[in-house]
């Protein structure tokens, strides 16, 4: 598998936690691409929306509800599955890009109550983690089936 990592002029910011706990913020790689297809990895500060954000509309035309697994991204298309890794903790989560955000500078992505409360970073608010993009639900990888002659067949003969 060849890995080639590049960095966007949108990067994000990478924190790593400092003496005094406080998150400092560095650059981090945009994406990553796989042989096969594109992957998209990111690093970054997460933070968790605030209980005033229940019940009100997505992007997405779903209402939030902080006890789903969901996320808010600013550039992943709607509906992407994104496994979300937690430095601090080792933990991870899977959660559905439904809105739009953070819009706070630094920030990567904003995870619903749920989601945070499984990585553990819901008392400190942020955290540094690792998104990965998942296959869609449903979606199937097609081989190309081989051409008569290519793989021998037991007890053939040419």
């Amino acid at each position: 598998m060849v890995v080639l990592a590049a960095s966007g002029t949108g990067s994000s910011r990478a924190g790593t936690a400092g003496a005094n706990g406080q998150l400092a913020l560095g650059h981090a790689t945009e994406a990553a691409f796989t042989e096969g297809g594109r992957r998209f990895v990111q690093t970054g500060i997460a933070s968790w929306y605030g209980p005033g954000f229940a019940g009100r509309k997505t992007s997405s035309g779903t209402r939030f509800d902080p006890r789903r697994l969901t996320a808010a991204h600013r550039t992943l298309p709607l509906g992407t599955r994104l496994l979300v890794t937690s430095h601090a903790t080792g933990r991870s989560v899977v959660v559905t890009v439904n809105d739009r955000g953070p819009y706070l500078h630094g920030r990567i992505i904003d995870l619903s109550r749920a989601a945070a409360q499984r990585l553990g970073m819901v008392y400190r608010g942020v955290g540094s983690v690792t998104l990965k993009q998942l296959p869609s639900p449903g979606a199937v990888e097609v081989a190309q089936a081989a051409e008569p002659g290519d793989v021998p067949v037991a007890g053939a003969s040419r």
